[in-house]
């Protein structure tokens, strides 16, 4: 028992934190309808500041302890919501979702090109006494840092519980995402309550950032990432309602991940990615098993509804627009693979490879989200599947690698399948959570395996050939790459026209109006999920041909999220936005990388808020752009065509007295 507690004791600040930013989501949840994933980079900014104004500016710790917790966080949290969230109270949980996603991809970016650069960020000092106390009792030994986070922590959730229980803000918090618009009836201002919760939660935000931080060696984006996702789990586990159940599942997830380690035997690479993925698989287990999860979260009737989605560029067109398409079009691509083959020096042929690769993976998107209407965390994870699968296949047992890369892809779908079965009757918000859970699990506990990604030292992937065909060359694989992408896009385009991409519009716009028809929602998203992930790994078996080893970090669980924003900036409807996500997910970077050093990875700050912009325009920015260059082109030649229609009318129209045969 001594041990055991031992053991326990340590991991209770840990389950603190992860209680603390599990109640600010619930908070953000329930007074504003947001799930709010940007939260852990609210808490890696005053976390950031923290460290900045304690660790480098030596500033007292209190003073920066109360500037980081009590100054950035409220601010950056009136500015999230009066920018952003404010104009989506009443979108559906896609928009949120994606916009948050946006906001967790661009703020760690944008604070680490304006604050830190290039410099590494260390531990900051402790929030506690400085230098640390340590306090034993008997033989528990806990320090003075881990006893500021225990307490803190328990005065913010009694503070929170007296707050909605027993005070009339507390209750508009509670009413004003059940329906804003009652609410406003009633001569309350649901707007000011709402933007209060949302400042609010960004105090906790920022307290469980400051706190954190001391307890890692480093100030890293990456533990933020995770502490979200514990986080989530402990308030799933209180169903996203219950502050004292959210509290108690936080301190199990920090408790039980450190009494693992007594238990669990060291030096096993699958225990010890187990350890680390305790939250994401309690979080798999709660989305699928919890009951009452697929319950209706509000009263109101018209939260969520969205309009549709407006019409594609392409069915815009007059048929002027449209012949000129048709001669366009193929000359684009016959210059187009002029230039790659004739022009191009191999460097820049190898980035348009990799280029028409992306487009690939990207063409899963358009159909998982673009047909089907649902988000998906963990693309990146389907094309890991196919990547290593060829490699593995190919180099270890001999298969040909185009038929390995073959079987990549049929497992993938089967990957697909397998995480769709379970995970499709959940839909929204906790499908993607309940995808991303799988990305993190897989990445702590499949890909580093020997017979998956072979740890760091990664698989080998060789050119594939067929018969007297060497695609070694990288024009020979440019080739092979484009005709593998048309032959994507063609099957994509095909679908979206046929019976089962009808069906899928269908459900996209009201899943309850295409049950009453008879639509099947749940086959046909499966069918969507197995040919979005089998197209993920097809692309990712040719990224790893083409660059000549694979490994698990190759499709590390945050490309999914990337990816997912630079998509949706892009346009994720259609086979035009996989392939600008593609190009410029290769080319942006390749432009920014001569800039100075803290502005190289810019493109996470430009894709990342680029995603915001989806609540607006759904079909993305190049998609509306080309709409609105089109529609200008029609509006311009049918008002010329009524403007010479009218004067032509007026010159054959006879005067007054012609018409009535009277003379001079």
């Amino acid at each position: 028992m001594t041990s055991l507690l031992n053991y326990a004791i340590p991991g209770l600040p840990f389950g603190c934190i992860y209680a603390l930013v599990a109640v600010g989501l619930v908070l953000t949840y329930r007074s504003s309808g947001v799930f709010n994933l940007a939260f852990g980079a609210q808490a890696y900014i005053s976390a950031a500041v923290f460290y900045d104004t304690a660790g480098t500016h030596h500033w007292p710790t209190w003073v920066a302890f109360v500037f980081s917790v009590l100054v950035v966080g409220p601010l950056v949290g009136l500015i999230l919501d009066r920018a952003i969230f404010r104009y989506l109270r009443t979108a559906s949980a896609t928009v949120k979702l994606i916009a948050a996603t946006g906001l967790l991809v661009g703020i760690p970016a944008l604070i680490q090109a304006l604050w830190f650069g290039t410099k590494s960020k260390l531990r900051p000092p402790a929030v506690g006494p400085n230098p640390e106390h340590f306090y034993k009792w008997h033989s528990y030994g806990i320090d003075s840092n881990q006893v500021a986070v225990v307490i803190a922590t328990i005065l913010v959730v009694v503070g929170l519980g007296f707050l909605f229980r027993s005070t009339a803000f507390g209750l508009r918090m509670r009413a004003v995402v059940e329906s804003p618009r009652l609410l406003q009836l009633q001569g309350i201002n649901a707007e000011r309550v709402a933007t209060s919760a949302w400042v609010l939660s960004s105090v906790l935000a920022a307290l469980a950032g400051v706190l954190l931080a001391p307890l890692y060696a480093r100030v890293d984006t990456t533990n933020f990432t995770v502490l979200m996702v514990a986080a989530i789990a402990a308030a799933v586990l209180g169903g996203l309602r219950s502050l004292p159940l959210t509290l108690l599942g936080g301190i199990i997830l920090g408790v039980g991940q450190e009494v693992l380690t007594k238990y669990l035997p060291l030096g096993n690479v699958l225990v010890k990615g187990f350890r680390p993925s305790v939250p994401f698989i309690l979080l798999m287990a709660l989305l699928l098993f919890r009951p009452g999860l697929r319950k209706p979260d509000v009263a109101d009737p018209l939260a969520g509804v969205s309009p549709p989605p407006p019409p594609l560029a392409a069915s815009l067109r007059d048929e002027r627009l449209e012949r000129l398409n048709r001669v366009m079009f193929p000359t684009f691509v016959v210059a187009f693979l002029a230039v790659s083959l004739f022009v191009l020096p191999s460097y820049w042929l190898f980035l348009v490879t990799q280029g028409i690769i992306m487009s690939v993976i990207f063409l899963s998107y358009t159909v998982v989200m673009g047909m089907a209407g649902q988000v998906s965390l963990c693309q990146a994870t389907f094309a890991g599947f196919g990547a290593l699968t060829t490699a593995q296949l190919a180099t270890n047992h001999g298969v040909p690698v185009l038929l390995a890369m073959v079987v990549g892809a049929a497992v993938a779908a089967l990957v697909g399948i397998v995480v769709a079965l379970p995970a499709l009757r959940l839909g929204g918000l906790y499908l993607a959570l309940a995808t991303f859970a799988f990305a993190l699990m897989v990445d702590n506990l499949v890909f580093p395996q020997t017979w998956a990604g072979n740890g760091q030292s990664g698989v080998a992937v060789p050119r594939p050939q067929l018969g007297p065909i060497d695609f070694t060359a990288n024009r020979a694989f440019f080739l092979l790459a484009m005709a593998i992408f048309a032959v994507c896009a063609l099957v994509v385009v095909f679908v979206r026209r046929g019976t089962t991409g009808q069906r899928l519009a269908a459900i996209r716009g009201s899943q309850v109006a295409a049950e009453t028809v008879g639509i099947d929602p749940r086959r046909a998203k499966i069918v969507a999920f197995a040919l979005s992930a089998a197209i993920a790994g097809l692309g990712g078996a040719l990224l790893g041909s083409l660059q000549g080893t694979v490994s698990g970090d190759s499709f590390n669980y945050l490309y999914s999220l990337f990816w997912l924003v630079l998509v949706v900036t892009t346009g994720v409807r259609t086979v035009e936005g996989a392939v600008n996500a593609g190009m410029a997910l290769v080319f942006v970077p390749e432009f920014l990388h001569h800039l100075p050093g803290r502005w190289a990875n810019l493109e996470y700050v430009l894709f990342g808020f680029g995603a915001i912009n989806y609540a607006k325009h759904p079909e993305g920015a190049v998609e509306y752009g080309k709409r609105r260059s089109i529609e200008r082109v029609v509006g311009w030649r049918r008002r010329r065509e009524l403007r010479a229609t009218s004067e032509l009318g007026s010159e054959r129209m006879p005067d007054e007295d012609e018409r009535t045969g009277v003379s001079a």
